[in-house]
């Protein structure tokens, strides 16, 4: 009897390339998340998170310096990408709370702007 290995070398192949293509995303490059993190907590700065987020933002920052701690830690660098990713997380949503703050802010100016409007035309009416 002969013993064929042909259906193996294509479940190996098929193996070998789920490895491949998940090896990248198992061996995070923590330069990349590091300065994904660091752009992050710059655009939630800029969107003035300090004001409408604070706690978030300075959560992100120890975060981000966390992440750049442990990076620069040869026992902790494993860690590094998974921090940064979280404080990338934290600035992002520091950020989008403080445009919503904005947003809002900005919606009940305007609808004081239209009750305003609202009345001087009605003022004007009545004359």
């Amino acid at each position: 009897m002969t013993v064929s290995f042909a259906y193996l070398s294509r479940s190996l192949c098929a193996v070998a390339c789920a490895l491949a293509l998940s090896l990248p995303a198992m061996a995070q490059d923590a330069g990349a998340e590091l300065a994904a993190a660091a752009v992050a907590v710059q655009r939630a700065t800029d969107a003035d998170a300090d004001q409408y987020a604070f706690e978030l933002i300075a959560t992100a920052r120890n975060g981000l310096a966390a992440a750049q701690a442990a990076a620069a830690d040869r026992r902790q660098r494993k860690q590094a990408p998974l921090l940064a990713q979280r404080a990338a997380v934290e600035a992002d949503l520091a950020r989008v709370l403080s445009e919503e703050a904005v947003a809002n802010a900005d919606l009940q100016q305007r609808r004081a702007e239209i009750v305003q409007l609202q009345r001087s035309l009605g003022g004007e009416g009545a004359r």
